[in-house]
């Protein structure tokens, strides 16, 4: 039985929204986090990034859209969405993170089965979700490229590849999913919601990024990948060597029982994870956390046995998907989540609500 929520906040968007704009962005909220008295979001559609503030009610209003396409020079055409799904902030900085997946065209009720069956065989990538970036947030709140001395600035890559993939396509486990480019224009790896390389889930602390992986599960392992990030001469970012093999990365494995991750936010040396299905299924959902994971410098596996279990999030049938999580105040412990495609019962007018959990410790 899922836990039941302490209040559930409403996020109201902005009154001069179009009905199919509002919605476009009301129900992809793949991505938040709390900072202060703001709240970012970030979706799976466009390029864009929303702000609200709290009141005093502790509802979120104010909402204002920021596009970031020209401050982080994104590789793919103008209509092509980032596919936001994690943001942090560090350091001054707005943290983003795209879902760096392959995408297979959908099956729709209005083709026949032949095209229908032709769509299921077409996989591609779009070069904006292949995104890791951080943009300065100014005295306004306002997200900016350049900002005293900080500097908007976007991992190295291009249109159908960046650092992430080059270097992952390497990794023994992971390797054979993630998507990739043949000079002939076919993609290989395996698509996001097949179990596919999917990211999810961001958590940045100084020069150090986590990220989570929705896909692949690997015999019930989900995957948590850390970098070490550096500026490079051409504003552009760049990995360092970590762990005792230098690789640019360290890869932890967690046995989350079959469940992806679907977002990442630290807590002191912790990090809590929200925990989903893989593919394009509904829940169970969880609040885990995972004592300890900031002093891990080499790869690991963490054992269920070895997990706290939160929260037990709801989940509806092809609604409510819960992807975004933040902490809202640390001592005593509590959080939002925030759900994609949500049930007509969260919708409120312009509004859509969220859903707030103590936890206390």
């Amino acid at each position: 039985m899922a836990d039941k929520p302490t209040s559930s906040p409403r996020l109201q968007f902005n009154s001069a929204l179009p009905k199919k704009e509002l919605e476009k962005i009301r129900d992809n909220v793949s991505a938040i986090v709390v900072d202060g008295s703001h709240l970012w979001l970030g979706g799976d559609e466009g390029t864009s990034i929303h702000r609200m503030t709290r009141d005093a009610s502790g509802n979120f209003g104010d909402h204002t859209s920021f596009e970031l396409k020209g401050t982080l020079n994104l590789p793919g055409p103008a209509k092509e969405e980032i596919d936001i799904e994690g943001l942090d902030v560090d350091g001054g900085y707005l943290w983003l993170i795209g879902s760096h997946s392959a995408k297979r065209k959908k099956a729709e009720a209005d083709k026949s089965d032949d095209e229908n069956l032709d769509r299921l065989t077409r996989i591609d990538v779009q070069g904006n979700r292949f995104t890791l970036a951080r943009v300065p947030i100014d005295g306004t709140a306002t997200p900016v490229r350049q900002h005293g001395g900080l500097t908007a600035a976007r991992l190295q890559g291009h249109a159908t590849a960046n650092l992430i993939t080059e270097t992952l396509t390497k990794d023994r486990h992971l390797g054979r999913f993630v998507p990739r480019v043949s000079p002939d224009g076919s993609v290989d790896g395996v698509p996001s919601k097949d179990n596919g390389f999917d990211i999810e889930g961001l958590a940045v602390t100084d020069n150090r990024v986590f990220f989570g992986l929705r896909g692949p599960v690997l015999r019930g392992w989900a995957a948590v990948i850390e970098l070490q990030v550096a500026a490079a001469p051409d504003q552009t970012l760049t990995l360092d060597a970590v762990g005792s093999d230098r690789r640019p990365y360290i890869k932890h494995l967690l046995q989350l029982d079959g469940l992806g991750i679907r977002e990442l936010v630290m807590h002191g040396d912790d990090l809590l994870v929200l925990s989903g299905p893989s593919m394009d299924l509904d829940g169970p959902v969880f609040i885990y956390r995972w004592k300890g994971a900031l002093n891990l410098k080499v790869d690991s596996l963490t054992w269920n046995t070895e997990l706290t279990k939160l929260v037990t999030v709801p989940f509806g049938t092809s609604k409510d998907h819960a992807e975004g999580l933040s902490v809202v105040t640390k001592t005593p412990l509590s959080v939002m989540v925030c759900y994609d495609s949500p049930a007509e019962a969260r919708i409120d007018g312009r509004g859509v609500k969220a859903d707030m959990f103590a936890i206390g410790a």
